[in-house]
């Protein structure tokens, strides 16, 4: 990974779940969501250039684990 050495990481309880902060700023730009540990979450603010187009998953975080598996799909490789 390019840059990676300008990333701390943290990580808490199961460990699963890695987040990435800029050394420099404390930005968190991704991180690994123990939800989807084959995903990776994106801070949209962070890309440069910004995408013309995304697609949105509606998602209930308030009770990720309790949807956790509506996410499923977003990591099955075609």
């Amino acid at each position: 990974m390019r840059g990676e050495e300008g990333l701390s990481t943290y990580t808490f309880n199961s460990g699963v779940a890695q987040h990435y902060f800029c050394k420099v700023c404390g930005i968190k730009p991704f991180y690994i969501p123990r939800s989807n540990p084959d995903g990776v979450d994106v801070n949209v603010r962070c890309l440069s250039p910004k995408p013309a187009s995304m697609r949105f998953e509606p998602f209930d975080g308030a009770n990720w684990e309790r949807h956790a598996h509506e996410l499923a799909h977003l990591s099955k490789q075609d």
